[in-house]
């Protein structure tokens, strides 16, 4: 279940979670395929990025993303637990491509 932006939204893309208000109430329901009007309405909703369904497919190569992971690290060499997060999200990177 990718989390995407809403700018990113395409028409026949279906929604893995209902999208709620401040306050819990379903606005649109899971499972509903998105149309133009839909994906407008999201947008004026203000609403940052949803959930839909289907496989999590990254834009960038797995060597793009560590190249990426290890520019943002490399200033916390010094740092034993920054390691270790970042040998998490190595690993992470890596069975995104699998």
């Amino acid at each position: 279940m990718p989390k995407i932006t809403v700018d990113r939204l395409v028409v026949g893309m279906c929604l893995a979670e209902p999208i709620t208000n401040e306050h819990g109430l379903v606005l649109i329901n899971e499972g509903i395929e998105l149309t133009e009007a839909l994906i407008e309405k999201i947008k004026n909703l203000r609403i940052e990025s949803v959930k839909i369904k289907g496989d999590s497919k990254p834009e960038e190569t797995k060597e793009e993303m560590i190249l990426a992971l290890e520019e943002r690290f490399k200033y916390a060499i010094s740092y034993p637990h920054m390691d270790t997060i970042k040998k998490i999200i190595k690993e992470h990177i890596e069975r995104l491509y699998e």
